[in-house]
């Protein structure tokens, strides 16, 4: 019944028999027929159809969230028995944030090296996305923001905290400024994140609350497409200081702080960190990266603890 499971939370997820079927490795036919067993096994019908996937039936949708609670433990079972080899194997999804994916080979890159047969898989996706896909199991991890805590059960570990820079030519008047402040960011042509971004939404608010409204000549969902644009000497950007220091490579580039006249422990800046789905016990190659994040974390010497976020009802 497993498999069927698994090729149902597939179905469910991609919406689309023929997408799914893709997904999961089979045929379209063996995977509408693998669904008409689970609904002879479980005596109700999931799926409604018709020509084509029209969504899940009450009584499927309570089956989804059985069955994505079941796989969970089955898999945590498969990888404690490989652990009892001594030896991590197999693939693990890590889900960045956009602005924290040039910190990942800090965890990458250790992890890989302790664990040579795991095949890490890094995927660029808005906050929101990390935390649906964590739940629906596309996504073993996430990197992304703890503030405010997501509202589902989580195990959070923080990394960092994300401070900000004005990117900008290096030949420009700004970027001789020691210093900028948030007022003086909101009347330059900024060129920003797109506005279902996270750090879009932290940018507008530091921006409101130094009373500018955000009006972007340019918005992507790309860090190097508004790279190329302050290249252009046209436009400048907000873009956190990890990122940054990726730019400053190029000599023609220039990252200026946005401190205003606040000291330094007091700027304003956002927790960023691993978050897995809450899971006892761990699986072992989720404890292993859990573990790598906690050295992390201490090795820049926040000084944070971990933090469990459950939902209200919990």
């Amino acid at each position: 019944m497993i498999d069927k499971l698994e090729m149902f939370i597939a179905l469910a997820n991609e919406q689309h028999f023929g997408r799914a079927a893709e997904v999961i490795g089979v045929t379209q036919p063996t995977l509408s027929s693998a669904m008409k067993q689970l609904e002879d096994q479980l005596g109700v019908q999931l799926i409604h159809r018709g020509s084509r996937y029209q969504g899940l039936t009450p009584e499927g949708e309570k089956a989804l969230e059985w069955a994505l609670r079941i796989v969970a433990d089955a898999r945590a079972l498969k990888a404690d028995m490989r652990q009892a080899r001594s030896v991590l194997s197999g693939n693990l999804r890590i889900g960045v944030i956009p602005t924290a994916l040039p910190m990942v080979t800090d965890l990458s890159v250790p992890f890989t090296e302790r664990h040579p047969n795991v095949r890490v898989s890094i995927l660029s996706r808005t906050s929101a996305e990390i935390l649906e896909q964590l739940e629906r199991l596309e996504l073993d991890a996430g990197i992304t923001y703890l503030d405010p805590p997501p509202a589902r059960r989580l195990t959070v570990t923080p990394l960092y905290r994300e401070t900000y820079r004005l990117l900008c030519r290096a030949s420009s008047q700004v970027a001789r400024r020691g210093s900028l402040t948030w007022a003086e960011v909101g009347t330059l042509p900024l060129c920003l994140l797109s506005g279902d971004m996270q750090n879009r939404r932290i940018v507008d608010r530091y921006l409101q609350e130094a009373g500018i409204s955000s009006m972007p000549m340019v918005e992507s969902n790309s860090i190097i497409v508004l790279a190329s644009h302050v290249m252009t000497g046209r436009w400048v950007s907000v873009v956190p200081e990890k990122l940054a220091v990726h730019f400053l490579d190029r000599k023609d580039l220039a990252a200026v702080p946005i401190t205003g006249d606040l000291p330094e422990d007091t700027m304003p800046g956002q927790d960023v960190g691993l978050v897995i789905a809450h899971r006892e016990p761990l699986t072992p190659m989720l404890a292993a990266l859990l573990d790598l994040a906690r050295k992390y974390n201490a090795a820049l010497g926040e000084g944070r603890n971990d933090r469990r976020f459950q939902s209200a009802d919990e």
